[in-house]
Formats: structure tokens, C-alpha cells, sequence
């Protein structure tokens, strides 16, 4: 944690915006010193609440010399304008994921921060969880063997939860739909815990939600291990869960939303749950932004991981429309 938190601005403000200043007040390290959106009453309203400084412009934010660093939960498909904008003015970038909606785009804000010497950090809160910090340090460890295959599912139920013309329903904003929304983090920690993917299978519907996305999707990976790992995305169940369950050839990992974290070893008849505390995972990737600022150190998430990160959905989505394996090579040639 830093001694002098970092003075950053909120823009794009939608309700995410809040959950990561409410985190950044946990940390310690991160000061909310003004925010900026086109909405007046949204302005106004997270103004008041954080007691930071409602601007009139985003160009006001970048002119501010005091101001060290952006939090950016503005649509995916302006991510690039937006964060061009804040590196040319020497801002450091905090910018939720997807790092963009498309390959070039996150290519090209990773080269503009790198240019202009800014931190840039892709929220992916879910790979800091502890349950599956404890899984990847025990596969490092080769306590698991030669991992094989991983199944896992993360679903909410969003009907009614946004606007009917939400640009998260649209294909602009997030194309894939509830795959890049909530899937991408998933495949994110399969690939902390399996390795980076190499080719995908995919099939999405839409089933419940307005606008033009899928709500519901399942994509196959193969890792560059030979794995395979299943990944189940919803956006129209009744309920929220989420699980993962991890296969080696020495040992066994169960994960989900009500049970916790079980361990199972080979030869075994023994399931045992694992206490796993839980952890403010946007608290600690909000201080890893402000320590990375500080020290010149690199996040554990930056530009380059979050475009390959992306390029998985999109071979996804691409499966998926062109109902035919998709090589992640392909997307990071295009």
C-alpha cells in the first residue's frame, strides 16, 4: 500500500464506477479527487457521495495537473479514445475489461500507454480470489501433476438489472454479448491456472434479454498444454453461481459459489474443503494500480495479457458464428 494515495478521476460514471471507488476507499490508497460524465444528475450524484469534484469535461480532468491517474469505466468501444486521451496527458490508467472490443484496439492502447510512459492495469478482480490463488500456487507448486481439463460456469440473472438500449446489449459495446461481459473472467483464471489458450469452440442464444447479444454461451478451450476446459456463461438464469472444477493427474480442485473450495487427491476417497478467506480482490487490484504508479513495477494484468485475454473471447465469438474451431492465433493476426 502507498503512504500518499493516488488522486485519480472517475470517468464514465454507471454503477460499476461506484463498486470500484467504494473499493478504492477500502484500499487505502486510491483518493477519488473528481469525476467526470455527460450525465449532470450522475455527475452531481457520485460527486456527493465520494465528497470529490464534479468537472464539467473530461478535457477539464486531463488539464488538472493534480490529478495522477484515471479510473475508466467508460463502453468498451470508446476505451480507446478515452485512454489515448488520458496517457497524452500523462494520467496513468486503471481501465476496466474488456481492454477493448476488438484485437486493434487493445494493441493500440497498450502501445499509447506504453509511449507515454503511463501505467496502464486491466480490471480482473476474479483470478485474486483466494480459492483460486490457492489452487495456482499449489499447480505451481506440482502438487496437481499435469493438469487435464477444467469445467466451469458463471451465471447471473441481469433481466431488468439495465436499460433495454444498454450499449451492453448492443454489438458495438460488447460484442459476444454475456461471453466478453462475465465469461471473460472465467477465461481469464483458466488460463492463470491451465495456461494460455490456443484454440476455442464455441455456441451462444439469446433467450431472454433485449438488444442483439447472446445471453447464454459455452466455449471449449484447448490450452497450449493440450488441457481442455469448458466455460458456461449466462446471463438469463434464475439465479447467480459461479464454479470451477480443476483436474490434474495427482489431485482435484472443486469450486463453487455455495460450497467453497474442496481438494481431492489421487487414490484418495477424501474430499476436503478448504478454508479460504475471503478477500477484497478490487480493494487489492485498485492498491496493486496506485503501487505500480509508485514504483514503476508492472501490474499483474496490463495491456499485453488483457488483448490476448480478449483475443480467446472473440475466437470464441467467431466460433460461434461461424460454427467452426477458431485458432486465438487468428484473431492476434487480424
Amino acid at each position: 500500500m502507498t503512504s500518499t494515495p493516488l488522486r485519480v478521476a472517475s470517468i464514465g460514471l454507471g454503477w460499476w464506477s461506484d463498486v470500484l471507488a467504494d473499493a478504492a476507499g477500502r484500499s487505502g490508497a486510491i483518493e477519488i479527487a473528481a469525476c467526470y460524465t455527460r450525465s449532470d444528475d450522475k455527475r452531481a450524484a457520485f460527486a456527493q457521495k465520494y465528497g470529490c469534484r464534479a468537472a464539467s469535461s473530461y478535457e477539464e480532468i486531463l488539464a488538472d495537473d493534480s490529478i495522477e491517474g484515471i479510473i475508466n469505466t467508460t463502453p468498451n468501444h470508446v476505451h480507446l479514445e478515452t485512454t489515448r486521451t488520458a496517457a497524452e496527458a500523462g494520467k496513468h490508467v486503471f481501465l476496466d475489461k474488456p481492454i477493448a472490443t476488438n484485437v486493434a484496439d487493445g494493441r493500440a492502447i497498450t502501445q499509447i500507454c506504453r509511449d507515454a510512459g503511463v501505467v496502464l492495469s486491466v480490471g480482473y478482480q476474479r483470478r485474486r480470489e483466494s480459492h483460486f490463488r490457492w489452487v495456482r500456487d499449489r499447480i505451481a507448486a506440482g502438487e496437481f501433476g499435469r493438469m487435464v481439463q477444467a469445467e466451469a460456469n458463471i451465471s447471473r440473472d441481469r433481466e431488468g438489472k439495465f436499460e433495454a438500449d444498454s450499449w451492453r446489449f448492443q454489438a458495438e459495446g460488447m460484442p459476444g454479448g454475456v461471453m466478453l461481459q462475465i465469461g471473460i473472467h472465467y477465461t481469464d483464471v483458466l488460463e492463470m491456472l491451465l495456461g494460455p489458450v490456443k484454440r476455442v469452440a464455441g455456441m451462444s442464444t439469446q433467450l431472454a434479454l433485449p438488444g442483439e447479444n447472446p445471453d447464454v454461451a459455452n466455449v471449449m478451450l484447448q490450452h497450449e498444454n493440450e488441457a481442455i476446459s469448458i466455460l458456461s456463461a449466462c446471463y438469463a438464469s434464475a439465479s447467480e453461481y459461479y464454479m470451477m472444477n480443476l483436474y490434474g493427474r495427482e489431485a482435484t480442485a472443486y469450486y463453487d459459489l455455495h460450497n467453497g473450495l474442496r481438494h481431492q487427491k489421487r487414490h484418495s476417497d477424501e474430499v476436503n474443503p478448504v478454508a479460504c478467506e475471503k478477500n477484497d480482490t478490487i480493494a487489492a487490484e485498485l492498491a496493486e494500480f496506485a503501487d505500480s504508479v509508485r514504483k514503476g513495477s508492472e501490474p499483474e494484468v496490463g495491456g499485453e495479457k488483457a488483448t490476448a485475454s480478449l483475443a480467446v473471447i472473440l475466437a470464441g465469438v467467431k466460433s460461434a458464428r461461424e460454427g467452426r474451431v477458431v485458432e486465438v492465433a487468428e484473431l492476434l493476426e487480424e
